[in-house]
C-alpha cells in the first residue's frame, strides 16, 4: 500500500480503487483538491492519504477511465470504483511517420524491406520518381539524441547499433547555418545545390530552416516540472549525479516568474518540491542535491503525476513543460512502446510540452524516450557528459526549452523536368509505421534560434544542366500558443546557390552516419574518404566541428580492426 505524508496533519484516509469488475487498479493518481497535492495508489489498487480534515475532498483519474470526484472519509475504509471509457476507433494508437511522400502507397513502400538490405526496425529512405511522386515531406525536430549516444558507443570502443543512428538528428546536433528570418517573420528557408561526395552522378540539396531568436527576458513565464528518475538503476555516476548537474545548470536560467515542480519515482512516486518560484534556487537546489536512488522503476505513475501538476498549475499563454530524466528503464506499469505512446499521447492536447533527457548505457532505452518526446509535443536529448549538459541546458537553454512553433511541417514539390530521382536523407520510418495504414504524420515543435539542415540526394534530368527552378518549397506551422496554421511558400528560390561551408560539413555528417548505418548507397565507400572529406570541411575554430573529426577518425579505427576480425580488406 502507498503511504502519503503531509506534514502537520492528522487524519489518515485510506482505501481502494478497484474497477466495476472489482479488480484493483494501481498508479490511480488522487488529487487533493484543496492543496494541489496528488498521490497513486500502490500495487494492490490502495492508498493512505494523511490530511488534517476528516472529510477531504479528490479528484480520481487513471488513463482508460472516467475521471470521478470523491468526498473521502478518515473513519472509514473508502472503496472507489472507476468505469472504463467505451472503445473508440478514434482514440486508436497511431504510429508517426517521420516523413511521407504524397501517392506513395504502402504495399510500394513495403518492397523497400524485402531481403536484407535493410535494419530490423528502422527503414532507410529510397529513390522516388520525381514524375510519379513530386511531392514528398518530413516533420523538423530539435532532437538532437542521436548523435550524443553515437559518441559515447565509438568513445568506449564499442560498434554503434545501425538503428542508433538517426542522421537528420546528427544534424541537428550542429545548429548549422542558423540566418535570422526576415523582419515579422518566424522562419527562414534557405536552399542550396552542390555535388554528391559518393556519387558524381548525382547532386545534393541542401534545405536549411532557421527559426527566429528569442530574447529570454521576454519569453513568457514557464512552469516546469522535473519529472527525475530515483530508481536503483540510476544509482551510477552518469545518470542520477550527471543530472544533478544538469538540473542545477538549468535553474541557473530561470527567472522569478518562472516556477518549477519536482516530482519524482522509484521506490515510490510522490512531489519533492511543490511549486516554487525561480527565483528561490538555493530551495530548488537543495532538493536536486538531496536526491537519493532505489527501488523500481514505476514510471507510468510518475508521468502521470507530473502531468497532473503540470496541469494544476498550468500558465495560461506560459510555456508549460514537463522534463523527464531517466535511463528509460520502465519496469512497473506501463512499459512497452504501445502502452507509453498510449499513455502519452492522451496529455498532447493539454498544452504541455515534454522534453526528454537520457541518460546511462546498458539498459538505456533510446526508442523508448524518443518516442515519449515526439508523442509528447517535445523534444529528446541524449546526455553523455558534463560537456553535453551544459550545451543543452545552458547554451542551447532557450532551443530546448522555448519552442516557437508547434505542428511544423515541411513540403517539397519537385520539377520532374530538373529531377528524374530524389531521396530524403535520415527521417527514416519504422517499419511498424510504414506497415501501419492507419500511422500519420505529426508536425514537430521546433525552439528559439534552432537551425537544422535538411539532405536529399537527387538523380537531375540533365547531368549538368541548370538548376533553376528545382523545386517549391512549403512550411505549414503553428505558432507556439496559437491556434491557427500558417503556412509560408518559396518559389525557384534555389536556383544556382552553391552550398555553404555548412553544407559541405553536413554532407560529412550525412556521410559518417551512413557508413555507421550500413546504408545501401554508401556501400562502397571507404572510412578514408569519409576521414579526408571532413578533414577538408572542418571548420578548426568551431570546437564541435573539431570534435566531430575527432570521433570520424576514432569510428573508423575501431570499424577497420572489427573489418579486419571478420576477414575481411
Amino acid at each position: 500500500m502507498l503511504f502519503a505524508k503531509v506534514h502537520g496533519q492528522s487524519h489518515y484516509i485510506r482505501g481502494e480503487v478497484k474497477d466495476e469488475n472489482g479488480n484493483a487498479l494501481r498508479n490511480v493518481t488522487l488529487l487533493q483538491l484543496r492543496t494541489g497535492y496528488a498521490f497513486t495508489t500502490g500495487s494492490t489498487g490502495t492508498f493512505g492519504i494523511i490530511s488534517n480534515q476528516t472529510n477531504d475532498s479528490f479528484s480520481v483519474k487513471l488513463s482508460g477511465f472516467g475521471e470521478v470526484r470523491y468526498l473521502l472519509n478518515a473513519s472509514i475504509f473508502n472503496t472507489i470504483r472507476l468505469k472504463a471509457l467505451p472503445a473508440n476507433a478514434g482514440s486508436r494508437r497511431r504510429d508517426k511517420l517521420s516523413s511521407i511522400t504524397k501517392g506513395l502507397g504502402r504495399e510500394e513502400q513495403r518492397r523497400w524491406f524485402a531481403g536484407q538490405e535493410t535494419y530490423e526496425n528502422l527503414l532507410e529512405n529510397r529513390f522516388i520518381s520525381a514524375a510519379r511522386y513530386p511531392n514528398t515531406g518530413f516533420s523538423p525536430n530539435v532532437d538532437k539524441a542521436s548523435y550524443s549516444n553515437i559518441r559515447r558507443f565509438i568513445h568506449t570502443g564499442s560498434i554503434v547499433p545501425p538503428d542508433a543512428v538517426r542522421i537528420e538528428e546528427m544534424l541537428n546536433y550542429f545548429n548549422l547555418g542558423h540566418a535570422d528570418p526576415p523582419p515579422g517573420e518566424l522562419f527562414a528557408v534557405r536552399p542550396s545545390i552542390g555535388p554528391c561526395p559518393w556519387n558524381n552522378q548525382n547532386r545534393l540539396l541542401y534545405v536549411g530552416l532557421s527559426a527566429r531568436r528569442m530574447n529570454l527576458d521576454t519569453l513568457p513565464p514557464s512552469h516546469l516540472v522535473f519529472l527525475i528518475d530515483v530508481s536503483a538503476s540510476m544509482d551510477m555516476p552518469n545518470r542520477l549525479p550527471l543530472l544533478q548537474s544538469a538540473f542545477r545548470m538549468l535553474v541557473s536560467n530561470l527567472r522569478d516568474k518562472d516556477s518549477v515542480s519536482i516530482v519524482v519515482y522509484g521506490g515510490a512516486t510522490g512531489i519533492m518540491l511543490p511549486t516554487t518560484s525561480g527565483g528561490e534556487k538555493d530551495k530548488i537546489n537543495q532538493v536536486i542535491d538531496e536526491l537519493v536512488p532505489g527501488g523500481s522503476t514505476p514510471g507510468e505513475s510518475g508521468i502521470q503525476l507530473a502531468y497532473q501538476v503540470a496541469k494544476t498549475h498550468f500558465i495560461e499563454k506560459g510555456n508549460n513543460r514537463v522534463i523527464l530524466a531517466t535511463d528509460g528503464d520502465f519496469n512497473v506499469g506501463v512499459k512497452t512502446e504501445t502502452e507509453l505512446d498510449e499513455l502519452i499521447s492522451s496529455h498532447r492536447e493539454s498544452g504541455i510540452y515534454l522534453t526528454c533527457l537520457g541518460v546511462g548505457m546498458g539498459n538505456y532505452k533510446d526508442s523508448k524516450i524518443q518516442m515519449l518526446a515526439r508523442k509528447g509535443n517535445g523534444n529528446f536529448a541524449y546526455l553523455d557528459n558534463f560537456q553535453e549538459a551544459e550545451k543543452v541546458l545552458m547554451t542551447e537553454f532557450t532551443q530546448t526549452l522555448y519552442a516557437v512553433a508547434d505542428d511544423v511541417y515541411m513540403s517539397v514539390q519537385f520539377n520532374e523536368k530538373k529531377v528524374r530521382e530524389y531521396r530524403l536523407i535520415g527521417f527514416d520510418n519504422k517499419m511498424t509505421a510504414v506497415c501501419d495504414t492507419f500511422s500519420i504524420v505529426e508536425g514537430g515543435e521546433v525552439g528559439s534560434g534552432h537551425s537544422m539542415v535538411a539532405v536529399f540526394e537527387i538523380a537531375p534530368v540533365e547531368q549538368h544542366g541548370s538548376m533553376e527552378g528545382l523545386a517549391k518549397f512549403i512550411l505549414d506551422y503553428r505558432p507556439s500558443g496559437g491556434t491557427v496554421t500558417v503556412r509560408k511558400e518559396w518559389v525557384d528560390c534555389c536556383g544556382e546557390a552553391s552550398p555553404s561551408p555548412e553544407d559541405r560539413f553536413a554532407a560529412g555528417v550525412v556521410m559518417f552516419g551512413s557508413l555507421l548505418r550500413g546504408s545501401m548507397y554508401t556501400r562502397n565507400m571507404k572510412w578514408d574518404e569519409v576521414v579526408s572529406y571532413s578533414e577538408k570541411n572542418t571548420d578548426v575554430n568551431d570546437p564541435s566541428q573539431r570534435a566531430f573529426l575527432s570521433l570520424v577518425q576514432q569510428a573508423k579505427t575501431i570499424y577497420t580492426k572489427q573489418k579486419r576480425k571478420k576477414g575481411g580488406r
